[in-house]
C-alpha cells in the first residue's frame, strides 16, 4: 500500500496552489483592480492550505483503521486533547489552528471591502470560515484513515483566527481603499477632483 501524506506533500501542495493563485491574480488584476485580485487569489490559496494542513495525514496514511479503534464523536473538551507541541513550530497546536485561519479571514475581508455591502459580507465571510472549519472537523471524524481527531477546540481556535484576520483585513482595506478600483473601471468615471 502506498502511503500519502506528510509535511512534504503539504508544502508541495501549498507551493502549487500558490503558483496557481499568482496566475489568477495576474489574470484578474486589470479587470478587477490589483487589491481585489490579490485578495481573491490569497483567499483561495489560504483555503487550499487549510485543507492541506488539516486533511492530509501528518505522517502518511495509517492504513486500515478498525471500527473498534475509530472515534465516533468529536471531543467537546475545550482545550482538549491537543498536544503541547506540533511538528511545524513550537507554540502548540492551538496556536497553529488559530494562525492557520488568519490569512483566510484577512484576504476574505479585504476582498469583501470592494463592495458597499462589506459590513454584511465580512461577518458572513467569517461565518463561512466557521462552517468550513466545522466541515473539516466532520471529515476528520468520518474519514478515520486520515488519522486526525475531531475536536471542538479546533473550531474555536479557527474562528478566532478568522476574526483576527478579518479585523486586520478591514484595517488594511481602509488604507488601500479597494472600492476605488470599482469606480475607476467604469468608462464614465471622472477623475477625483480632491487632489
Amino acid at each position: 500500500m502506498v502511503s500519502f501524506g506528510g509535511p512534504g506533500v503539504m508544502v508541495l501542495g501549498a507551493l502549487v496552489a500558490g503558483a496557481l493563485a499568482l496566475l489568477l491574480a495576474a489574470a484578474l488584476r486589470r479587470s478587477t483592480g490589483a487589491v481585489f485580485a490579490v485578495a481573491l487569489a490569497g483567499l483561495l490559496w489560504s483555503l487550499v492550505v487549510v485543507a492541506l494542513v488539516t486533511l492530509v495525514p501528518a505522517t502518511g496514511a495509517p492504513g486500515v483503521v478498525y471500527a473498534e479503534g475509530r472515534l465516533e464523536y468529536c471531543s467537546t473538551d475545550i482545550g482538549g486533547p491537543a498536544p503541547d507541541g506540533f511538528w511545524i513550530f513550537d507554540g502548540g497546536q492551538r496556536l497553529l489552528n488559530t494562525a492557520l485561519f488568519v490569512p483566510a479571514g484577512f484576504f476574505g475581508a479585504l476582498a469583501a471591502c470592494r463592495w458597499r455591502s462589506a459590513w454584511t459580507l465580512v461577518p458572513l465571510g467569517v461565518l463561512g470560515l466557521a462552517a468550513y472549519s466545522g466541515l473539516i472537523e466532520w471529515i476528520q471524524l468520518e474519514a478515520a484513515r486520515l488519522d486526525r481527531a475531531c475536536d471542538v477546540t479546533d473550531v474555536v481556535d479557527n474562528v478566532t483566527g478568522a476574526v483576527v484576520g478579518a479585523v486586520l483585513g478591514v484595517l488594511v482595506a481602509l488604507a488601500l481603499r479597494p472600492w476605488r478600483a470599482r469606480s475607476d473601471a467604469r468608462p464614465d468615471a471622472r477623475p477625483d477632483a480632491s487632489w
